[in-house]
């Protein structure tokens, strides 16, 4: 017997407190498409900035000049409502898996005043040395910062 969209249960949203930190992100003229929303690939862009402002920021990770650094491994993004410019997006960031080497991260994107989360999606990180490019276990202080935004 096949399933029917009746049959199906959609899995609930995402609220806030389901993350520990939080950034504004203002959207921007181009990030609308033709169809007057923002477009799909510029979500990951709004992943990416609330991730590495935090590792940045908080994780000390030196971008331009540091031993290690962070490849993208892994993306997803399930897009539960449409935002449009000039909302402005509160950015929610957890970490559910804090491995030796990597970090799987999840992203909650809000417009300002809605408790619904607009897009929910997760990211895996690999740290590696920046020359040979093999895994490289996460940095102390970088580590730190991550581990505060551990969720079950």
């Amino acid at each position: 017997m096949s399933e029917t969209n009746a049959d199906k249960r959609e899995e609930p949203r995402a609220t806030r407190d389901r993350y520990r930190h939080y950034i504004i992100i203002p959207t921007r003229w181009m990030d609308n498409d033709v169809y007057g929303h923002v477009n799909n690939v510029v979500y990951y862009s709004y992943f990416d900035t609330v991730i590495n402002r935090y590792l940045i920021g908080e994780g000390g990770l030196d971008i331009a000049a540091g031993e290690v650094i962070g490849i993208a491994a892994e993306s997803h993004c399930r897009y539960r409502q449409a935002i449009t410019f000039p909302k402005d997006i509160d950015a929610g960031l957890a970490v559910s898996k804090l491995g030796r080497s990597s970090v799987r991260y999840e992203i909650g994107l809000f417009p300002q005043g809605e408790e619904e989360v607009a897009a929910e999606g997760w990211f895996v990180h690999v740290f590696v040395d920046r020359v040979t490019r093999r895994p490289t276990p996460i940095p102390e202080r970088l580590r730190e910062a991550l581990s505060r935004l551990v969720v079950a």
